[in-house]
């Protein structure tokens, strides 16, 4: 991720970008031969400038989405789901929040909150078009250049000025750049269109395996906090549904003429329930689960809690029930901005070190990276694509709905 600074000047930057190869490349094309555009190769070319302007200007002010208040995988309360007991899925919690982490949803470092896949649909389609717009420009360029080089051996006189030509080659070598990179970055989005595979789920998947290539040399189990041991098994990315559903999910639409129309509607859809593909068992959830994101238990707290409950073997029974909620209350307000979060240490320097030291020195010293520092074969982290990687690493599974209850209770 880029500083604070540099990502205020992201938007700034590429405006100035499509200004300069729109309307100066335009300039080049009324002093230098073959001659001006006509009028008909200048309205399209316009139209299609301004169609590039819109898509951005929607994707960048286009909310990325947000998760409701309250919210529960089977769309009640939480108060009504810890009622009925009907969810059987395996639950993730997000201790910042104070809320489940709905599927496929991340907790964005710049807007402080979870962020809902859906609310991506927009800005990919709008952003798609941008790609596709933006590469309307780089054909008249070309032909531009390759009459220069047919004319090359004529007199000087008869060709552009040295003004005109340094300023042709900053315009070719800064429009040969971003074509480069806007055509890679075009390529990567239609694969993950395909896919229907976030650049974060696609590290997901990429740490599973891992994973498993870790248990398959530990017999098929690894180490979590506390001495678990965790089976760690082949588990299928649920939401690839066939290229052309996962490409219309993505986009919003099944009409290819939406995709790159500026004006598309925005698809009414609430980001937080997806259609998966049956692989797996209704009760298994992606991302699969990970011993070194699991939380370890406040021991201190426990042995305190026992501590005090041997002291209070001499009260009456209303006195012990007034003790223990002054003990419960005491714990949650101490958990209540930092629910225990421990870096774990790298696998491969828990590995090296011996089996009796390395469950005292299971976890990192403040300050340092652990675990969550895991890079995948490109180099990336998770906090390379905009996460709050403390949070979305280390997060919490299996959390009661009575238990968030009553963490939500206590939460001043």
């Amino acid at each position: 991720m880029a500083s604070p600074t540099l990502a205020k000047l992201a938007v700034p930057a590429v405006a100035l970008l499509i200004a300069f190869l729109s309307y100066t490349s335009q300039y080049l094309f009324y002093a230098i031969e073959p001659g001006p555009l006509d009028c008909r190769q200048t309205k399209i070319f316009n139209t299609l400038v301004i169609c590039l302007w819109i898509s951005y200007a929607r994707a960048c002010t286009t909310s990325p989405g947000s998760v409701p208040k309250d919210w529960s995988p089977d769309g009640k309360t939480e108060e009504s789901t810890a009622s009925d007991g009907k969810i059987q899925t395996r639950q993730r919690y997000c201790r910042k929040c104070d809320a489940l982490k709905p599927p496929r949803s991340h907790h964005c470092k710049v807007c402080k909150r979870y962020v809902d896949r859906t609310g991506r649909h927009e800005w990919q389609r709008l952003t798609l078009s941008a790609k596709v717009h933006s590469q309307d420009g780089p054909p008249l360029s070309l032909d531009l250049q390759l009459l220069l080089w047919e004319n090359r051996h004529l007199p000087s006189y008869l060709g552009p000025s040295v003004p005109q030509l340094i300023f042709l080659f900053l315009l070719m070598v800064t429009n040969s750049l971003t074509l480069f990179l806007v055509s890679v970055t075009f390529l990567r989005t239609v694969w993950g269109l395909g896919g229907n595979i976030t650049t974060i789920e696609s590290w997901e998947i990429e740490r599973h395996e891992q994973l498993l290539r870790r248990a398959r040399v530990l017999g098929g189990y690894l180490d979590g906090p506390d001495g678990i041991r965790v089976k760690i098994v082949r588990q299928e990315f649920p939401y690839d549904i066939g290229i052309w559903n996962n490409i219309a999910q993505g986009m919003g639409s099944h009409n290819p003429l939406a995709w790159f129309w500026p004006f598309s509607f925005t698809p009414r859809t609430n980001g937080l329930l997806f259609e998966d593909n049956g692989f797996e068992d209704p009760g298994v959830s992606w991302p699969p689960p990970d011993p070194d994101r699991m939380p370890r238990t406040d021991r201190t707290s426990i042995a305190h809690e026992d501590s005090s409950a041997n002291q209070n073997q001499d009260l009456t029974p209303d006195e012990e029930i007034i003790a223990f909620k002054k003990r419960q209350q005491a714990d949650f307000e101490s958990r209540a901005d930092h629910y225990g979060v421990q870096r774990r240490r790298p696998f491969h320097e828990r590995f090296e070190e011996s089996v009796l030291n390395a469950a005292e020195n299971d976890y990192q010293e403040p300050g340092g990276s652990g675990e969550e520092g895991w890079q995948d074969t490109g180099g990336n982290r998770l906090k390379d694509f905009g996460v709050d990687e403390d949070v979305e690493f280390y997060d919490e599974d299996d959390i009661p709905i009575a238990e968030l209850l009553r963490r939500r209770k206590a939460k001043p």
